[in-house]
């Protein structure tokens, strides 16, 4: 399987300097992170963001706990920074955080780059990919963007130079790499 790039965006009325800070502080993870995850930060408080900063996080996937362990491999506040994960259940996961000024707030930028356990068959892995990642990812990140969105308020972009396609969550999403 090859890497697979997962894109969300969400504008917010708030200051990016105010949505980064935000950010800086793994802890927060936990309030935009769904409860059936069982999401946990294992690293000693208080856990801030920083080049180089290593982080362990626990989480459940279908009831099973997972140890995650993430790089902060870029640190560029208050633009952007990407975590790396280091230990976990995918072979590679790049989640590039993108903070970006517009009219009015700022615009929200994940995008992951991801790819399933090289142990598994190409198409197995295409397969749970379909069925399950994607579809998990989606969710994740609507229950995200909804909780964002309550906390610092929401501005809806028609904006036509956005890439890929909307859903009635209105979250964007590119099509997969080839």
């Amino acid at each position: 399987m090859k890497t697979q790039t997962f894109r969300v965006e969400q504008t917010v009325p708030r200051s990016r300097e105010r949505i980064f800070s935000f950010f800086e502080k793994a802890e927060n993870l936990a309030l935009i992170t769904p409860r059936w995850l069982d999401f946990r930060v294992l690293s000693a408080s208080p856990v801030e963001v920083y080049q180089g900063r290593v982080i362990d996080y626990q989480i459940k996937l279908s009831g099973v706990p997972i140890h995650w362990r993430s790089l902060i491999s870029r640190y560029d506040p208050p633009i952007s920074f990407v975590d790396e994960q280091l230990v976990g259940p995918y072979a590679i996961w790049r989640h590039l955080h993108r903070f970006e000024s517009v009219p009015g707030g700022t615009r929200l930028v994940d995008q992951v780059e991801y790819r399933l356990p090289t142990w598994l068959p190409r198409r197995s892995a295409e397969t749970i990919d379909r069925i399950y990642t994607k579809p998990q990812l989606e969710k994740i990140f609507a229950y995200r963007k909804a909780v964002f969105a309550d906390m610092f308020g929401n501005i809806l972009s028609d904006d036509p130079g956005h890439a890929g396609r909307s859903d009635e969550n209105n979250v964007m999403e590119t099509e997969s790499c080839v």
